[in-house]
């Protein structure tokens, strides 16, 4: 089939798109999430593959990616912490809307498929992908293949758990590495510092409007930018979390890349460079032993929606 739609699903917002087989995307829609409403988030699915689908007519078939965790039959979404989905069939709710076989799948999966085949990864057989963003999401190839694990919901590597009794976890754990590596784990630790030590924080609380509560991972970002020494040295925080998760990942999977998607990805060498330094020092046998590269995401937010739309071809 030479033209595929991939959705992306995510707590906020549907993007769906039809994709060719070298994954450039012809025509892209996006609508609200309903996201309290598992019925009518499939209605939104299905209204933008219909659309899509009469102005494309090879279309033969529909990835989608969702936020949650997938069953390995990749039909049913089992959980997924930003939807109100639970045990949701939504292969066969949206199989039966739009009259085209669909295949659903986790959409961290789906970014790390897209970023293999036609993004950062290209060209390499092992692969892990992590998306740093509200949290943290996984990604593994081996061999070529996307690995999945024997019930579908492999590599949630976000939610191994680094620090005992630590931060408490929208999983219902504590402690997991992506209170401590991702977006949100950026802004936690440039609030706190701001509550402490506010003269250190003067930069981020002009750009948040003098109060620490509206210090984002943007903000930070910022002023990390213009050189804060308060910001780097958060950044530096999440960077040296993020190294030392990833030198544990390479102790089990031996990668030969990992790739950096997600949000936090954009601030580029401000969070590639000491991630790189953290990982060269803390990994297994270093000295001794050939690094995997650690490279930036190539495909942006388009990553989901391309990796989906392929998957659903394959």
């Amino acid at each position: 089939m030479s033209l595929t739609i991939g959705v992306d699903v995510g707590g906020t917002k549907v993007a769906a798109g039809v994709v060719d087989e070298q994954g450039r995307i012809l025509e892209k829609l996006r609508r609200p999430t309903p996201s309290t409403n598992p019925e009518e988030t499939a209605e939104v699915i299905s209204e933008v593959v219909q659309l899509l689908k009469k102005k494309h007519d090879k279309v033969g078939a529909v990835g989608l990616g969702a936020a949650g965790f997938v069953d390995e039959s990749r039909s049913t979404v089992l959980f997924a912490p930003n939807l109100a989905w639970r045990d949701e069939p939504i292969k066969e709710k949206v199989e039966r809307r739009v009259g085209l076989p669909v295949v659903v799948e986790n959409d961290a999966n789906t970014a790390a498929w897209a970023e293999a085949k036609f993004g950062a990864g290209r060209g390499d057989s092992h692969l892990v992908i992590i998306t740093l963003g509200t949290g943290i999401g996984g990604g593994i190839i081996i061999d070529g293949k996307l690995y999945r694990g024997r019930y579908g919901i492999g590599a949630e590597f976000g939610h191994m758990r680094v620090v005992p009794d630590g931060r408490r976890c929208g999983c219902g754990n504590r402690g997991c590495w992506e209170q401590y590596a991702s977006g949100n784990a950026l802004a936690h630790e440039a609030r706190d510092l701001a509550r402490v030590e506010p003269h250190r924080a003067k930069r981020l609380l002009e750009l948040a409007g003098g109060t620490f509560e509206a210090i984002t991972g943007l903000v930070v970002t910022e002023a990390a930018r213009e050189g804060d020494p308060a910001a780097l040295e958060c950044f530096q925080s999440v960077a040296e979390w993020t190294g030392q998760g990833m030198a544990d990942l390479t102790a089990t999977l031996d990668p030969g890349a990992f790739i950096i998607g997600g949000g936090l990805s954009a601030a580029g060498d401000l969070l590639l460079e000491p991630i790189k330094k953290t990982f060269s020092a803390q990994v297994t046998g270093h000295g001794y032993r050939t690094l995997a590269d650690v490279r930036i995401a190539e495909l942006g937010p388009d990553a989901g929606l391309v990796g989906a739309a392929d998957l659903a071809r394959d």
